[in-house]
């Protein structure tokens, strides 16, 4: 008697499980009870001759030999999807699909004028829903697919597929009638005595702004924190409050209301922005089509990269 087949869905099983590290939340994306799942385990224990995934406090962590197997079976599965996907066609004028980013308000003022502006020309039907979430909880939004993509500047995504856009600096904004507005730049002794607007916005990397002036010895005058920058611009309006956030958002606000930008007298790294997604759905072809679009749009050069498995 020869070898009993492998069963697509046990691979499947093993994806999602060795994924989440978790049976509930494997059971949970594939749509089967805990009961179901665990016997589909079961059946691949038997069929591998391996515990494959041990639980402890960590969650359900995958064997040695369930490490061995794991790329084989990604690839495995993504040779599937795509040649299924490859039958499928989609016509962003006709689809109601809605495509849901993780992005903050910062990354909203950047990416959406541009792309709702070009979903209008194109006439597609499609629809946008923006989301923010904390931190420790965007990984499995993506794993799941409750959200398609995140966007902006998110360094704790590193094992997620991506496609870095455009590199962005800092800035300095302070409203034109600022005192130190009328000399045309701001010097490190007044940027370090003056008071400050931190935006500290969830799921972002932009903490870095206050780690470099803590750095520095800054022991400052931070009057306000928030967690958004949308209500910032009416702040300094009418304060003498400076703000230091990305150069590209600056600019526009600049251009739109009356506010000085300026460069930040002291070295805060430089970042990049990038487009994140789950390798699960890398050969969907809504996915495709929006990676398509999003990098029209935005791309400034590199490359996509993909997750090493």
């Amino acid at each position: 008697m020869g070898p009993v087949p492998l069963d697509l869905n046990l691979l499947i099983v093993f994806e999602a499980t060795l994924s989440h590290q978790n049976v509930t939340a494997a059971a949970r994306e594939l749509g089967l009870t805990q009961s179901a799942l665990s016997n589909a385990l079961g059946r691949l224990r038997r069929q591998f001759d391996d515990p494959l995934f041990v639980k402890t406090k960590s969650g359900m962590l995958p064997t040695r030999r369930a490490l061995e197997i794991a790329g084989p079976v990604k690839q495995a599965l993504a040779l599937v999807r795509s040649s299924v996907h490859k039958a499928e066609e989609f016509d962003p004028r006709r689809s109601k699909r809605v495509f849901r980013f993780f992005m903050s308000d910062l990354g909203e003022m950047v990416f959406l004028p541009a792309l709702m502006t070009h979903l209008k020309r194109i006439e597609a039907s499609v629809r946008i829903e923006t989301f923010q979430v904390p931190s420790a909880e965007l990984v499995g939004a993506l794993t799941s697919g409750n959200i398609d993509f995140a966007a902006g500047y998110l360094p704790e995504l590193g094992a997620m597929e991506q496609m870095p856009l455009f590199r962005e600096h800092y800035v300095c904004m302070m409203r034109r009638a600022h005192p130190l507005a009328a000399n045309g730049r701001i010097g490190l002794k007044e940027f370090l005595t003056s008071s400050h607007v931190l935006i500290q916005s969830m799921g972002s990397g932009h903490q870095v702004i206050e780690h470099t002036l803590e750095r520095r010895g800054f022991q400052g005058n931070i009057a306000l924190r928030v967690p958004h920058f949308v209500v910032i611009p009416m702040i300094i309006s009418g304060t003498d409050l400076i703000v230091t956030c990305p150069s590209r958002v600056a600019h526009d606000l600049a251009q739109l209301e009356r506010f000085s930008v300026f460069p930040v007298p002291l070295k805060i790294p430089t970042f990049d922005v990038s487009l994140y997604w789950h390798a699960r759905f890398r050969e969907d072809p809504p996915m495709v089509w929006m990676r398509s679009i999003i990098e029209h749009l935005f791309h400034e050069g590199s490359k996509p990269r993909q997750a090493h498995a």
